[in-house]
């Protein structure tokens, strides 16, 4: 078993780097090397790596990619989750970095580098915020959630109000800690193992609840269930902190081709309300394009109207750029 108060420094390690290293760049703005990447993310990926190359960690990072995969503990790390908020000023950009091991996330701690608040958890042991237990509001009523969105539906889901924050790391950890309701990936948009994962974990042992939706459901094994190997995907007994499922679970992906959509709740039924919301968007979006499609000439206007919203549904981008 490996020391995770060792595993728990080391991450916040990560996060010093990162912030240290950011800090000392003028101009926040310029482009990356691909599409939707800035050079802070360069910047804070160099930093976070120095950090992560001294214990031997296998790496799975948003800007560099895997590092070391046959390793047995592999760190799955977003230097900046939100850039785009990040260079345009606004405060709501975090770091998460997540240990896995072969039953699932381990040691994870997400902090928002615009205020230095951090969230941090351990499987089995509860998260926290500062320092301090967190957990979520206990609402079950969609009329009565506040819901965090990446991405929007092709229609209104019954909320009383949603915000879009830009960064799903702080997202996740805003259900956690009960700054809002529920978080919902959706209208075609996805997230990568990087954007979720820490998050996800301080979601679950603040004894919130996360689970995959049936969209944008592209590449990658759950971690525990690929055979062979040393590393985190080579399998081993189910794990479980406060807040659920790790083993097989089919959101520990460990594949930077990875995308994943999902939803978070501080409820059960708040959860289950939503996914089959979002279910229920997706069919209707389908059967209206079908029964256009199929009403002929005279209705091609139909056609195109119901074609037009599923391409709602299905168009997105990734969460975090």
């Amino acid at each position: 078993m490996p020391d995770v108060s060792v595993l728990l420094t080391t991450c916040h390690d990560v996060v010093d780097a990162v912030a240290a290293a950011i800090a000392g760049v003028g101009d926040w703005s310029p482009a990356g090397e691909r599409a939707g990447q800035y050079a802070i993310d360069l910047v804070a990926d160099a930093a976070a790596l120095a950090v992560l190359d001294r214990p031997g960690l296998g790496v799975l990072s948003e800007e560099s990619g895997l590092h070391r995969s046959d390793a047995p503990l592999m760190a799955v790390v977003d230097p900046v989750d939100g850039s785009t908020n990040a260079a345009h000023g606004i405060p709501w950009y975090a770091t998460s970095i997540c240990v896995v091991d072969g039953d699932g996330p381990l040691v994870a701690v997400v902090a928002n580098q615009a205020t230095g608040e951090r969230y941090e958890a351990i499987r089995g042991t509860g998260a926290r915020r500062d320092g301090v237990r967190i957990e979520p509001r206990r609402v079950t009523a969609m009329g009565s959630a506040i819901v965090a969105l990446t991405g929007y539906p092709a229609r209104h889901l019954g909320w009383a109000q949603f915000r879009a924050f830009g960064a799903a790391a702080l997202d996740l950890c805003a259900v956690a800690d009960g700054r809002v309701d529920a978080f919902a990936v959706c209208g075609g948009a996805h997230l990568a193992p990087w954007d979720y994962l820490g998050g996800m974990l301080v979601c679950r042992e603040a004894s919130a609840t996360v689970r995959s939706v049936g969209t944008a459901q592209r590449g990658g094994v759950p971690a525990g269930t690929v055979s062979g190997g040393g590393g985190p995907g080579g399998g081993g007994p189910g794990g479980g902190g406060p807040g659920g499922e790790l083993s097989g679970d089919d959101l520990v992906v460990l594949q930077p081709s990875a995308r994943r959509a999902l939803v978070a709740a501080g409820t059960v039924e708040l959860r289950d309300s939503l996914v089959a919301l979002l279910a229920g968007v997706g069919a209707g979006a389908g059967a209206g394009a079908g029964a256009g499609a199929g009403a002929g000439a005279g209705a091609g206007a139909g056609a195109g109207a119901g074609a037009g919203a599923g391409a709602n549904l299905l168009s997105g981008s990734p969460s975090g750029a």
